[in-house]
């Protein structure tokens, strides 16, 4: 189960945004996208994900092609993603906004069945995530923090098996997931990616601002200017790479204290 983007170019109108990115992402591995504003990485994420089109190259996922797939046709092939600003179901309890989603590919009939649809699987994900304690509140009346880790639980939520497939293959795409979150709540969050990575084998591809939440927890870095690939590899090798720092990082940089280790 492997991410392999392959000369990854996207051009709008005669703006050049991405010229020619190749990379690849495996199973159990947590690698972060940075780069100054402007370099292209919202472009190639947003390429990946299926919200914009590729002006030529690949995008491969466990084998099959799928840049001429809809992002729901890439999330049934085991692809999901977060956004940068947490994207949940307002109106709905926390529980019931994953109910919403693992019954959605069963059909759902009507609202007053919701409460109903498999909750068992719902409060397993919100297990995961650290929700359960507040499964019955509203959406809307969490914290930031909590609201943030409710969309990756219903990330995970749009991973499970449908009901033609025996398991399917996962890649969480995560839009700055630490973005509007203070250091402690960062820490909690990233440590629980890095988690989900280790521990059930999914493919974890994300971009950050934050430097303390791609240090100490990627197992790669990938970094991007002016629409290439500059510099790519241990998050202690790009902590040292002279033109990253030069031009990104800052020649005084050091690992953030709030950096979270294994």
């Amino acid at each position: 189960m492997t991410l392999e983007v392959q000369h990854l170019v996207k051009h709008f109108g005669g703006v050049q945004a991405v010229k020619g990115v190749s990379f690849s992402v495996a199973a159990g591995e947590c690698v972060a996208l940075i780069g100054p504003n402007g370099a292209g990485k919202s472009t190639t994420f947003a390429c990946i994900a299926g919200q914009h089109a590729l002006t030529s190259g690949q995008v491969n996922w466990n084998g099959q092609r799928v840049d001429g797939l809809t992002p729901a046709q890439r999330l049934h092939r085991g692809m999901a993603r977060t956004f940068q600003v947490a994207q949940t179901f307002e109106a709905l309890t926390v529980l019931q906004n994953l109910q919403l989603l693992v019954q959605y590919p069963r059909g759902l009939k009507a609202y007053n069945v919701l409460d109903g649809a498999d909750p068992a699987s719902a409060l397993h994900l919100l297990g995961q995530v650290g929700l359960d304690a507040v499964a019955h509140l509203e959406a809307r009346d969490l914290p930031y923090g909590a609201r943030k880790r409710l969309e990756l639980a219903m990330a995970l939520a749009g991973l499970l098996p449908k009901a033609d497939q025996l398991s399917a293959p996962q890649l969480l795409l995560l839009d700055e997931p630490a973005a509007g979150l203070a250091a402690e709540e960062r820490a909690a969050l990233m440590q629980l990616v890095r988690t989900l990575a280790q521990e059930q084998g999914i493919a974890v591809l994300y971009t950050e601002h934050n430097m303390d939440a791609v240090f100490g927890v990627a197992d790669r870095v990938l970094v991007l200017m002016d629409g290439l690939l500059a510099a790519q590899g241990t998050p202690d090798a790009i902590a040292k790479d002279p033109v990253v720092r030069a031009r990104y990082l800052g020649m005084g940089f050091a690992t953030p204290a709030g950096a979270i280790h294994a």
